[in-house]
């Protein structure tokens, strides 16, 4: 339950700064390319620094990484309240800022892989991934309505409420007494073998592999689409707490989704669910034909409900084959892989927006679903899913 509690806690400052950093840029520079390279700075950090993560949560004590990603997030999230309060604040801190609290929620996410692996048998975990979607989406839901409010009330305060919520999370983990790992001896062997282990574990199975991929690819236009979302609804003359609304329907879309991924699995196999969510993607041609922020939003809410199905599969499939003294490395592996593209989507769309218009920045991202979706559709590795039915029978070599 703890263990839960600080996951929620960190994720609903999360998504309360989520809103707040393109709301405050834009106050302070009126640059969308700015914005975007914020954007750009948060996610990064998923790219560059997966692998040590990954090694940090095999080696290191894992409860202990958790906590210490929360107490960095904390401070650097203080500290740029203090500044915007001091109106003292820089284009270039918050992108400092930005840039540490997503450092320190790459490592924190990482080690949590290896906690949720330590308490949950196996056959559970595609319904546990279910589960800690849906409970992560209500905080989803909540966050950027309640970050475009506290934005309203000052400029600061969304970002104290963000350094308080990563406190009380390093508390409550602090407070916790299970282990975060199995019993496990030193690894002395070099980084670099240490790095290699994780890679071909994940690269010697084309399902994971291609998973990893493929919805890395996509992680490119999510955060795009979400700018663009972002901007052309304070373009319109939205306020920041209609912003937030906005972008809560796409949390909404993903709690939903969660809820109904046990009737998905039961219903559809692993290939539909997967090429399901590519082919949801293409519904932001309809901004196409009517360029109206509400039709962006509604075509995201679709795809939203799909991505924690995609998740409990593919993740709780992962995590299941996955011996423990590799979680940290094969999901830092994946992460890097996966999220390699994720900090160019909100950067290019910045830079799409500042000189062409929204319509033809979405346009940009469609065609790119496009060729996801159709790669998709004809992998060889993508039609030869798993079973979950049998994953008591697969050996976690």
């Amino acid at each position: 339950m703890l263990l839960l509690t600080g996951r929620l806690l960190s994720t609903l400052g999360s998504q309360v700064t989520a809103i707040a950093y393109p709301l405050l840029v834009l106050a302070v520079t009126h640059s969308p390319a700015k914005a975007g390279f914020v954007g750009f700075a948060g996610l990064v950090p998923y790219a560059a620094f997966a692998l040590p993560a990954g090694v940090a949560a095999d080696r290191w004590n894992r409860k202990r990484l958790m906590i210490a990603a929360d107490g960095v997030r904390a401070v650097a999230i203080a500290t740029l309240a203090a500044t915007i309060l001091l109106d003292r604040v820089s284009f270039w801190q918050i992108a400092v800022v930005a840039f540490i609290e997503g450092t320190g929620s790459l490592f924190f996410n990482t080690a949590h892989a290896g906690a949720l692996r330590a308490i949950v048998p196996r056959q559970q975990l595609p319904a546990a991934v279910g589960v800690t979607r849906a409970r992560g989406a209500v905080v989803m839901l909540a966050g950027p309505p309640l970050g475009g409010a506290l934005f309203t009330l000052g400029r600061a305060v969304p970002f104290l409420f963000d350094a308080v919520s990563y406190a009380f999370s390093f508390f409550s983990l602090a407070l916790m007494r299970t282990p975060f790992q199995e019993e496990r001896e030193i690894d002395l062997t070099r980084l670099r073998t240490q790095v290699a282990e994780g890679f071909r574990f994940l690269w010697n199975r084309p399902f994971l592999r291609t998973c990893a991929f493929l919805y890395g690819l996509g992680n490119f236009t999510i955060p795009g689409v979400l700018l663009v979302l972002v901007v052309s609804a304070q373009r319109d003359g939205l306020s920041s707490t209609g912003i937030g609304v906005l972008v809560a329907a796409f949390g909404a879309a993903v709690l939903v989704g969660s809820l109904a991924s046990p009737l998905f699995r039961r219903t559809l196999s692993v290939r539909a669910i997967l090429l399901l969510e590519l082919w949801a993607g293409l519904g932001i041609v309809a901004f196409l034909v009517w360029p109206n922020v509400y039709v962006l939003a509604a075509a995201m809410v679709v795809q939203g409900i799909t991505l924690p199905v995609t998740d409990s599969v593919v993740e709780g499939y992962r995590l299941a084959v996955t011996p423990d003294r590799l979680l940290g490395r094969v999901e830092s592996a994946r992460s890097m892989i996966s999220l390699l593209a994720a900090p160019l989507g909100p950067l290019v769309a910045g830079v799409l927006l500042a000189s062409t218009s929204a319509r033809a920045t979405v346009a940009f991202f469609a065609v790119f679903t496009l060729a996801l979706a159709l790669w998709g559709t004809l992998s060889p590795a993508i039609r030869a899913a798993p079973n979950l039915d049998e994953l008591d029978a697969i050996p976690a070599d």
